[in-house]
């Protein structure tokens, strides 16, 4: 199991960048958070199989929303939270 911090900079709020996201979780089995930060940004908290993370950061710098403009997208290396069986938009 491996956790990731997901920092995305650009036009990212109010375009389905959210819900779209919580979609390609479901698709590749990760579980996390993601939300809206008051500067503009959005912020993901993912965790899962290490291939899917993969697959899961390759989805999201690809924009999953079309009406969303990514600028910049910031990886860390985040918590592995055994208590997290779903991921979910707040």
């Amino acid at each position: 199991m491996q956790a990731i911090n997901i920092h995305i900079f650009g036009h990212v709020q109010g375009v389905g960048f959210r819900y779209s996201t919580q979609l390609i979780a479901k698709k590749h089995h990760i579980t996390g958070v993601v939300w809206n930060v008051s500067d503009g940004t959005v912020k993901i908290e993912a965790q899962g199989a290490e291939a899917d993370i993969e697959h899961f950061v390759a989805a999201i710098k690809a924009n999953p929303s079309p009406f969303a403009r990514i600028d910049q997208v910031i990886v860390t290396a985040g918590t592995v939270d055994e208590n997290r069986r779903t991921f979910r938009t707040i």
